[in-house]
């Protein structure tokens, strides 16, 4: 095997960056970091605090900007437009091309933006990029005061806390019945739709938009049910997929994403793939095969670095783990919980706080825990991990819950307001919290 002498990873989001960091440990190879966005790596899931101004963009730099220099790491800010694999070589805008011994392809996701009447219309604005964000302080110098956002998830309730801060108001148009159903169970599903009812947002549920209104700017959305909603602003948060239409005629296998072996290897030996653009070609049980959040983007990256330097590492999925807020509501999963618990799963519900905070158990009917969901609490991410993949029963980890238990702020809960509820697949009863007592669940004063 030749020495490695150049290396390009196209791409400067939190798995190029890794990856990037992670070889310079290993090699003394070229190392050539790409992105079109910013010309340092920044945190992407800082965007919103960026609109409210509670932080500036170099405030989000994933690294100190002199660390690039230190390391010998080139970093360029430009547009990649092709890729020539029989040379190993990629061009640029400029006409540039820059030639690799190894390649990483990080290019993240893109917003999915339907294909309707109106989508190009001013006002109309998704939230993923720097761009995007741009984009929406521009369209707020019109004088917005009432906005839609079509589709739920994450994305969507930081784009509806950014608009409440500017005193906008805001619907939820929604598919589901209620906010985000499609991924979390009925119970937190709603738990989440009274929390963002309490802070003035309207759910519109049951609806599908089929066209966006306006002539000149948008004006409103029509539904496939023929109801329309007037706004001034329409937010398209239904989801995204992985930027790599760039790659469609390089010969590259392509699902959704790139398609990687278990160590991120592309079809092409020279290239990789990680991040939300990478497609594993066989995911693990009850695991995606795109996986877009930051701490797998940023494994991703270190396995990656490692096969590129001679060490032989595969990409394990390891326990699935998410965490968010919605505004002040805290979301935390781990392991597999899925909206709707089915045979041979099982689920044990609990919730407190007048209904402020739950914490769902999924177990499988041998009796071994596969997945905790905790809304309006914080977990200690080993723990919770540790019993997933050592298969502890659920016994044992309600008997050692405390265990569990992140916030020391939070103050023990009265037994009496402890509600639980048993789930399996065609059950679903609420009963007094006998059997179960949790001295360790906690909620501020």
């Amino acid at each position: 095997m030749s020495p490695i002498q150049n290396i390009v990873i196209i791409g400067n989001g939190i798995a190029g960056a890794t990856a990037a960091l992670e070889i310079r440990k290993r090699i003394e190879a070229s190392i050539t970091l790409i992105s079109d966005e910013t010309e340092f790596p920044y945190a992407r899931t800082a965007l919103m605090y960026i609109f409210m101004g509670q932080v500036s963009l170099p405030h989000t730099y994933l690294y100190p900007t002199d660390v690039w220099k230190e390391k010998n790491i080139n970093l360029l800010k430009s547009r990649v437009i092709g890729l020539d694999r029989a040379a190993k070589t990629i061009t640029l805008t400029d006409g540039r091309k820059l030639s690799y011994d190894q390649l990483i392809l990080a290019t993240g996701s893109l917003s999915i933006l339907p294909d309707c009447e109106g989508i190009d219309l001013p006002g109309v604005c998704a939230l993923y990029h720097l761009e995007d964000l741009n984009k929406i302080e521009h369209q707020l110098l019109s004088n917005v005061k009432s906005a839609v956002i079509v589709g739920g998830g994450l994305i969507g309730v930081e784009l509806a806390e950014m608009l409440i801060v500017r005193g906008i108001k805001v619907s939820f148009l929604v598919k589901e019945t209620s906010y985000w159903a499609n991924a979390l169970p009925e119970e937190e599903s709603q738990m989440v739709s009274r929390h963002l009812a309490e802070r003035g947002i309207t759910i519109i549920p049951n609806e599908e938009m089929s066209a966006i209104l306006g002539d000149q700017h948008a004006t409103g959305i029509l539904c496939k049910s023929g109801k329309t909603f007037s706004c001034d602003f329409v937010g398209i948060t239904i989801g995204v997929k992985p930027n790599v239409s760039l790659f469609s005629e390089t010969g590259l296998n392509i699902n959704r994403g790139i398609l990687t072996n278990s160590f991120l290897r592309t079809n092409d030996d020279h290239i990789y793939a990680i991040g939300d653009c990478a497609e594993l070609s066989e995911p693990a049980e009850n695991r995606k095969s795109i996986e877009a959040v930051w701490y797998t983007a940023k494994k991703m990256g270190e396995v990656a670095a490692a096969n590129i330097c001679g060490e032989k590492m595969v990409y394990e999925q390891g326990v699935w783990y998410n965490s968010a807020k919605f505004f002040d509501l805290e979301y935390q999963v781990y392991g597999y919980v899925p909206n709707a618990i089915e045979p041979p799963l099982k689920s044990h519900y609990l919730t407190y706080a007048n209904g402020q905070k739950s914490t769902r158990f999924v177990f499988h009917e041998e009796g071994h825990v596969v997945g905790i969901l905790a809304m309006g609490a914080r977990l200690r991410h080993g723990v919770c991990e540790a019993w997933i993949k050592q298969k502890t029963p659920l016994n044992e980890v309600m008997e050692h819950f405390d265990k569990a238990n992140f916030d020391p702020e939070f103050t023990p809960i009265p037994f009496k307001n402890l509600k639980a509820q048993s789930r399996g697949s065609n059950t679903r009863k609420a009963r007094n919290l006998v059997s179960f007592i949790f001295p360790f669940l906690r909620t501020r004063p």
